[in-house]
């Protein structure tokens, strides 16, 4: 016998049981859809000007928008007093809230701290990472022309589209969060939203060491490098924390100095009080008009810079970045994709190849060699943790090769029971060439800072 002949003879009750109680949460979720629908129309339809001026505000009451929009609904409700339970008005104020003046179903996740990222695969998919793990949430869009309002409402602030003709586009929440969209034809599953949230309170060097991303005498070092116009590069892959390290770095610079920023989405958060920020700009409709972070980084050296920070070189501004780099612009910043230091050089070398000119393989290594004085290598770990694996020198040319060699290093020793990578930093024992700056700018670190702690002890 067939199982619907079963569910026909009632012989599998706990399975009708299920079927049923799918059917009730689907006809639920659907009337509950329809009483917002008829709010959201009635508000945008019947809003006096007093209510439009609340809803506008650019300091906006959250209690008196509630109060508007609450209206509405008992207004609904009261010709539908069967729609939805009592309980659940409450929740039709707040979802109404989100999709009038926020990003809909995922602003609850955006306001939760403890949501690093946000993930919408369509409109019936949405992950969402915590502690560098990935969670599918029981959040919801309506349909893909649901997370399209939503998408418009992210890119019309800051002057970008998206169409088919432009199916993908990065931008920027107010807080400066990055998004990246990308819509079909290119996505097959619908719209899809990735934000990297940022935290609304800028990390400080002690909030990575207690997060184990690095240890104090790391973090002491790379203050000195800093102070002393080292010029350095943040590596990592995807999601390892490289802006997270570059916004903690920029920390150190001293506030008499003029600080250039470039950006394809302004994400970098300085506390000085002289800091230039330029963003990159697309092409318009019409494919004029853009402006790329390889214009900016030529532009920024017109700006009489001390200091230049490029968020992330990925093609030819790498060559504009580096004779930056020589050419008097010292302790510089940047950061880059690679799995580790040495990795970190061959991109290097790739992209100033982008840039277009004919030179040879040897003539950019000496160039790199000259301007990148320092990486730190910035992994995700398998825990979800986030760690300066290497702090490694970029030291000079032996034949056709960069030399460098590691001063710090992350050595992992196994997991805990937890799940937990377990590990410490090591001090490699070994001196950087560069000392002769820091004795030029000023900056001391004790004799004994490079000794590795056997050494110490034998000391």
């Amino acid at each position: 016998m067939t199982l619907l002949e079963k569910l026909g003879r009632g012989d599998c009750p706990n399975v009708q049981v299920q079927i049923f109680a799918a059917i009730s949460n689907d006809v639920a979720d659907t009337a509950y859809q329809s009483i917002k629908k008829t709010v959201h129309r009635r508000l945008v339809a019947e809003m006096s000007p007093q209510e439009q001026m609340v809803l506008s505000a650019v300091h906006q009451d959250a209690a008196q928008v509630e109060q508007v929009i609450g209206n509405y609904v008992e207004k609904v409700l009261e010709e539908n007093p069967f729609a939805v339970p009592v309980s659940e008005r409450s929740k039709i104020v707040s979802d109404l809230k989100d999709e009038m003046l926020g990003l809909g179903p995922i602003e609850v996740l955006l306001k939760d701290p403890t949501v690093t990222e946000v993930m919408v695969n369509g409109p019936k998919k949405i992950f969402v990472e915590r502690m560098g793990r990935l969670q599918l949430t029981d959040i919801q869009f309506h349909d893909d022309s649901h997370v399209m309002n939503i998408i418009e409402r992210i890119l019309s602030p800051i002057g970008r589209h998206i169409d088919e003709s432009v199916p993908l586009v990065d931008a920027r929440l107010e807080d400066g969060s990055r998004v990246n969209i990308i819509i079909p034809p290119l996505s097959l599953v619908g719209p899809c939203i990735t934000i990297r949230k940022f935290a609304t309170k800028a990390l400080s060097v002690d909030n990575l060491i207690t997060f184990g991303t690095l240890d104090r005498k790391m973090a002491d070092f790379i203050k000195a490098c800093i102070q002393a116009r080292i010029n350095i590069l943040v590596s990592g892959g995807t999601g390892s924390g490289k802006t997270t390290t570059l916004n903690v770095l920029s920390s150190f610079i001293p506030e008499n100095e003029r600080i250039v920023t470039i950006e394809d989405a302004a994400e970098l958060k300085l506390q000085q009080e002289h800091v230039v920020t330029l963003e990159s700009r697309p092409a318009n409709i019409e494919g004029n008009g853009e402006i790329t972070i390889r214009d900016l980084v030529k532009n920024a050296l017109r700006m009489r810079p001390d200091r230049i920070i490029v968020g992330e070189v990925r093609g030819g501004e790498a060559l504009d970045m580096l004779q930056a780099m020589n050419t008097g612009h010292d302790g510089s910043l940047t950061t880059a994709h690679a799995n580790n230091p040495r990795d970190a050089l061959s991109r290097l070398e790739t992209m100033v190849l982008m840039a277009g000119f004919e030179m040879p393989i040897r003539a950019i290594r000496e160039q790199v060699s000259s301007a990148i004085e320092l990486i730190l290598q910035q992994s995700r770990l398998k825990d979800g943790s986030r760690k300066i694996t290497y702090i490694t020198e970029v030291q000079h040319m032996e034949g056709d090769v960069i030399t460098t060699q590691d001063l710090f290093r992350f050595e992992q020793t196994g997991m805990d029971e937890n799940g937990k990578l377990t590990g410490h930093f090591v001090s490699t024992g070994m001196q950087p060439g560069f000392m002769d700056k820091f004795q030029v700018n000023g900056v001391s670190l004790p004799d004994d800072f490079f000794m590795a702690e056997e050494e110490k002890r034998g000391y």
